[in-house]
């Protein structure tokens, strides 16, 4: 399965110390992590959310290919307009997840302020 994420520059720059290899780990108040389905969802995100509300005002579109049968498990949520996928992960699974991975993850787009 084709997935994307939208990240800021701290996150994009935990991803480059693993090798592009594994997303890191959630934080305390964020139970879900939440990979979207389609590039024009995570482009949103990333130029608009993302360049708004982080600090540098930088936001980054990752694409990245995670196992088939293993993204089976997790529920596709529709939480907006029918582009409005996300795959919901338990935190506590990110770790298997990033095992799932297949190749590295890869900066699609950058956008700034």
């Amino acid at each position: 399965m084709i997935l994307y994420r939208p990240v800021s520059t701290k996150e994009l720059e935990l991803i480059k110390k693993s090798n592009y290899r594994s997303f890191p780990p959630r934080l305390p108040e964020q139970p879900i992590f939440y990979p979207v389905l389609n590039e024009q969802y995570a482009t949103e995100i990333a130029s608009g959310w993302n360049v708004k509300y982080n600090d540098d005002h930088k936001g980054y579109v990752t694409k990245f290919e995670v196992d088939d049968s293993y993204c089976g498990q997790f529920e596709v949520h529709q939480v907006g307009g029918a582009h409005h996928k996300e795959l919901w992960v338990p935190a506590e699974k990110l770790k298997e997840f990033n095992e799932h991975i297949v190749g590295e993850i890869q900066i699609i787009s950058e956008f700034s302020e």
